[in-house]
Formats: structure tokens, C-alpha cells, sequence
């Protein structure tokens, strides 16, 4: 029984040696502008709308919105609270956010989202490394790869449906000046 054991500790072990990170990318598509597109994801009051379990983010250090902002974001994951620190690495407005997340010393995620508009459609791509901090962290998130697939692929099909059925006028400078060239 203890060689049995013994084995499977050495199995587990082997597969964060084997598979030391993690990537994965999700895709969709909007019958949104990237403009309209990159400005309901960013609205923060819409992050709990396709974040699974987002409760809130809090500015720890830097200026919102900008590379090196550093965030505490509270997760609900299974009745616990869990705070992940975010920090933005690059950002292109409309078109690239990428992050650095930190899951309690116990995962690196490297997070991007980039954003493409072609014939009034916007197509947002995810893409994400995640590594364990650790040798039994590694094990743990290669083993949990297919969880954060469908994590990401849920978060993202609630992303496309809060863009897609948006009502918030974001831009309405823009929509007067455009009324106006009409007239």
C-alpha cells in the first residue's frame, strides 16, 4: 500500500515536472464595434455580469487603468472569498489589455485579451499561461487545465452576451455628432 502511495505521489509530482505551465486561448465574436466592445468590458459595474464570482476590485497601487496599475480583486469561489492580485502589463485602448494575475503565491496567470473589428463585427481573443508556484502547484495546474478552459469559455460566451445585448450609451459626444452629420 505505502509503495502504491509512493508511486502516485511520484506520478503526481512528475506531471508538474512534464507540464510546468498551462496555456489556453478562447475566441468570440460581437455584432459590436471594438469601441462598444472594449468599453462594456472595462465597465466595471459589467464585471460581475461574465466574471465568474467577482465581488469587486480594489486599486492598490498606480493609476487605474494603466501599465503597472497593480489590483486586489475579491473572487467568490465556493462561499470563500479569494483575492487575486492583478497587475496590468500592457494595455492598448480598444484593441490589447494583458494582466498578470497572482493567486496567493500559489499560480501565475498571464492573461491577455486582444480585440479586432472587421465589418462592424469585434472579435476578442483570450489568451493565457497560467504556472504554478511550486512543485505541487505545477502538478495541481496541469491537472486542473481543462477547469480553467471552461472557466474561460463561460466567462467569455457572458461576455459576448452583456456586449451584444448592451444598452449603455458610452459614446454620446459621438452619437451627437453623428446625428448632426445627418441632419
Amino acid at each position: 500500500l505505502i509503495s502504491i502511495v509512493l508511486i502516485l505521489a511520484l506520478i503526481f509530482l512528475a506531471i508538474g515536472i512534464i507540464v510546468p505551465s498551462t496555456t489556453y486561448d478562447s475566441q468570440i465574436t460581437v455584432n459590436k464595434s471594438f469601441n462598444e466592445a472594449w468599453a462594456v468590458m472595462s465597465d466595471e459595474s459589467k464585471l460581475p455580469l461574465w466574471l465568474n464570482g467577482y465581488i469587486k476590485s480594489e486599486l492598490v497601487s498606480g493609476t487605474a487603468n494603466t501599465v503597472g496599475a497593480v489590483s486586489n480583486i475579491h473572487f467568490n469561489q465556493d462561499g470563500q472569498e479569494m483575492i487575486i492580485q492583478e497587475t496590468i502589463t500592457k494595455i492598448i485602448p480598444n484593441e490589447l489589455i494583458a494582466m498578470r494575475f497572482n493567486a496567493d503565491d500559489f499560480m501565475l496567470m498571464d492573461y491577455a485579451m486582444h480585440f479586432t473589428e472587421s465589418d462592424g463585427k469585434t472579435t476578442i481573443k483570450s489568451q493565457t499561461t497560467t504556472t504554478g508556484q511550486g512543485m505541487m502547484a505545477k502538478s495541481m495546474v496541469a491537472l486542473m487545465k481543462n477547469t480553467m478552459i471552461t472557466q474561460e469559455e463561460t466567462n467569455m460566451a457572458s461576455l459576448k452576451k452583456i456586449i451584444e445585448e448592451n444598452t449603455t450609451n458610452y459614446f454620446p459626444l459621438l452619437e451627437e455628432i453623428e446625428q448632426d452629420s445627418i441632419r
